[in-house]
């Protein structure tokens, strides 16, 4: 029988786990809220249906204790698997030596069952793959995108925009008809980056874009003020809603469910909180960002969620029977329907919903999958960067002074 510790830590030298020993395996997740709660619930009850031999110690943490506390607790008291990020954010980890290196399981080929990754894995692979090895496990992603007022685009003629000039013109139609062409709520900055990501991924492409994150394009480059020339196009027409830094994402979902606003660039979490408002799959729709520059191939944005295991884990067998677990199919399939998301094994069923399968199409045909910049880029760059991004919105006058600004944190944050 597994031993829930709750650990609600708000503090970063807070650490709750236990010394393991023989068949107790202690895992620590910040998956507090309803849904990644039941599903880690489940896991955790089939995984130890399946292994009689092991007891599962799960200390659940919220969100903000959660960031606070992993650096403290795989240097001090680490469990044997740990819930995190891919991409750049698992990167200072891997640096400081912190995760274990779990090339091995990947390395055994062919599909996902009995532990076996499959060869569709080729993007997830690359957001879990530093210096050539891999360090953790996928085990849900979900796409972004731009959902919309289907039943507003039918009455006024509109349709969907395969380019940014097709975008932008439909943007110019649904303003002149009074309605705001796209709805944000930026108060809390994250949703800039979003807008941010897919117009660098569309001017520039997935390579230019990585290479920003990681430090190695200065943001005065030529190429990037071409980002914001593109965001000039929707900042200084007025087709983003008014005082949108005072809103909360959730927020700002309710002049979209008014019919106020058309559009909003976001991921696929927006979905639930639009039809428990009330919009209907009639009413709502979802396209991908179009086209800027002709013939770039489209990357996409979807952020994956990993397990993955301490260097300094006592259980390090176990820990590796459940990372082999979490990769499975069935499990995958079990664990993405409780949470409306995507499974990353190509052998797990997609849940039967629209947007899930417009998703799923989408990210199957895509270029590369960009994790999202706060969890591309560093930090404290992502801090700096998103602050940046909405002042852009609020003051676009101020672009230059902006990246300029941004450009002194590149050097600082990666010098």
């Amino acid at each position: 029988m597994k031993k829930l510790l709750t650990a609600w830590a708000t503090m970063a030298g807070l650490c709750l786990s236990t010394a393991s020993f023989a068949g107790t395996l202690v895992i620590n997740t910040d998956t507090s809220d309803p849904a990644p709660k039941k599903a880690f619930e489940m896991i955790i009850k089939k995984f130890e249906a399946e292994n009689p031999d092991v007891t599962v110690e799960w200390n659940l943490f919220d969100h903000e204790g959660y960031k606070q506390s992993i650096r403290n607790f795989l240097n001090t008291n680490p469990p044997d698997v740990a819930n995190w990020y891919a991409g750049n954010r698992m990167r200072p980890f891997v640096k400081a030596g912190l995760f274990e290196d779990v090339s091995d399981i990947w390395a055994q080929g062919g599909g996902w069952n009995d532990g076996e990754l499959s060869t569709s894995m080729a993007h997830a692979q690359k957001s879990m793959t530093i210096g050539g090895r891999q360090w953790g496990v996928p085990y849900t992603y979900y796409q972004w995108g731009v959902y919309y007022r289907k039943d507003i685009f039918e009455k006024l003629g509109i349709a969907v925009p395969k380019t940014f000039d097709e975008f932008v013109a439909a943007c110019a139609k649904l303003k002149e008809n009074g309605v705001t062409p796209i709805t944000i709520g930026s108060k809390y900055l994250w949703t800039t980056a979003g807008v941010f990501d897919y117009l660098d991924l569309r001017v520039n492409g997935y390579e230019f874009h990585m290479d920003l994150t990681n430090g190695k394009i200065p943001y005065t480059d030529p190429r990037v003020n071409a980002v914001f020339d593109a965001w000039d196009r929707l900042v200084k027409p007025g087709y983003f809603i008014e005082n949108h830094a005072a809103y909360s994402w959730q927020e700002a979902l309710t002049p979209m469910v008014k019919g106020e606003a058309a559009m909003y660039v976001m991921g696929n979490f927006a979905v639930a909180p639009l039809r428990e408002a009330g919009l209907t799959d009639d009413q709502l729709g979802f396209f991908q960002f179009p086209e800027i520059t002709p013939g770039l191939p489209m990357a996409e944005e979807a952020p994956t969620d990993t397990v993955h295991i301490p260097s300094k884990a006592k259980n390090k067998t176990d820990a590796k029977r459940f990372l082999i677990f979490m990769a499975r199919a069935d499990v995958q399939e079990e664990v993405n329907k409780i949470l409306g998301q995507l499974p990353i094994n190509s052998g797990s069923a997609v849940a039967d919903d629209k947007f899930l399968k417009a998703g799923n199409e989408m990210l199957n045909n895509a270029y590369a999958m960009a994790q999202f910049y706060d969890r591309d880029a560093p930090a404290e760059m992502a801090s700096e960067g998103m602050k940046g991004f909405q002042e852009y919105m609020v003051k676009p006058e101020r672009r230059q002074k902006i990246l300029e600004r941004l450009e002194k944190t590149r050097q600082r944050v990666y010098k």
